[in-house]
């Protein structure tokens, strides 16, 4: 609802007052298949206004097109303002979630999906795409133990994979995932330096599929495979699943491709007004 600057305050106070004193009720409802995800937003935003949630979906449920996601009530002011928010909040993460949830059927029972780009999205968001991360069924990280990650930059910072690994190898209980893209020599000879200086996991971060069949024997040839995992991110598209799952890779950290999801769209509707 626009506002006329001819006129002060919130234009819904003139159009509705004639109905103030009403109760309305309202129902929304997933216009599409998928996974609901920012349920918790929702009920937050509409107490904000005023709004009383009578019944609300759970978080990561799976639904069809015409199923209930949210019913409340509260006068048509509130109801008129919640059109406006509440589907806002959670039509962007449930179409990730069922992003999610798509890939993870697509690579079957290996390679995992994870997917750490939450990151790069506005920090006002981000809380609510590593919830509907985590609602499709993924990982927002790329383990969930607890890590020290050691990105390209750490590397950089101590001159090298070796000694980056050194510089944390006095803390316990810690997996640890560092990068490898060829930086500092070729990325075979970095994977074997990591894998033996103490990384849990190698993140080949170079976008380059080949590399990931050159890790993998490397690390084969030193028996040092079992030791650790590989993971794999850069680019990675859904149709690309089906030969990534076919090489020798144990984690594929899916970017973009899961955060440019479609919206889940979703109908607002006032069922009764009394």
């Amino acid at each position: 609802m626009e506002t006329n600057n001819n006129l002060k305050g919130d234009l819904r106070d003139i159009i509705l007052k004639s109905v103030s004193h009403k109760t309305a009720t309202a129902i929304i409802t997933a216009d599409g298949n998928g996974i609901i995800s920012g349920v918790g937003s929702a009920v937050e935003e509409a107490e904000k206004l005023g709004l009383k949630v009578v019944d609300s979906i759970k978080e990561a449920t799976l639904v069809e097109k015409g199923m209930p996601v949210m019913k409340l009530k509260g006068v048509p002011k509130q109801a008129a303002m919640a059109e406006d928010v509440l589907m806002g909040a959670m039509a962007k993460p449930s179409g990730i979630a069922t992003e999610v949830k798509r890939f993870i059927e697509k690579a079957g029972n290996r390679p995992e999906i994870v997917c750490g780009a939450w990151k790069k999205m506005p920090y006002a968001m981000k809380d609510d795409i590593r919830q509907a991360v985590i609602s499709g069924g993924a990982f927002p990280r790329i383990t969930p133990d607890p890590l020290i990650y050691l990105d390209k930059n750490y590397t950089r910072f101590f001159g090298g994979i070796k000694e980056t690994l050194d510089a944390v190898s006095h803390l316990n209980g810690h997996v640890r995932v560092i990068q490898v893209k060829g930086l500092f020599n070729d990325i075979a000879s970095e994977a074997i330096e990591a894998a033996q200086t103490g990384a849990s996991i190698i993140f080949i971060d170079s976008g380059k599929e080949e590399d990931i069949t050159k890790v993998s024997e490397v690390l084969k040839s030193k028996d040092l495979r079992t030791n650790v995992k590989i993971a794999y991110g850069g680019g990675i598209r859904y149709w690309d699943i089906d030969r990534l799952k076919n090489m020798d890779v144990d984690i594929l950290d899916i970017g973009t491709a899961i955060l440019n999801a479609d919206l889940l769209d979703m109908k607002f509707d006032v069922i009764k007004v009394e």
